[in-house]
């Protein structure tokens, strides 16, 4: 799995970072998602296909998914 972020769509809402904070952060100065970890490990990819399934405006991309 890859994940790709648009930081020009993310609103800050931060629930990313609450599903998967390995994965996941904030800016401090606009909350704009951090990537952590473009190619996470296996026992991660349920979360982070939580997390971008919960963004409210659609900018976690996930690539190489079954």
């Amino acid at each position: 799995m890859k994940i790709t972020v648009d930081e020009a769509k993310c609103c800050a809402a931060g629930q990313c970072v609450l599903i998967a904070p390995e994965v996941f952060d904030q800016r401090d100065e606009d909350g704009i998602v951090l990537l952590l970890d473009a190619e996470p490990a296996e026992e991660q990819h349920a979360a982070v296909r939580e997390a971008a399934a919960v963004c409210p405006t659609a900018a976690i991309h996930l690539s190489g998914t079954a």
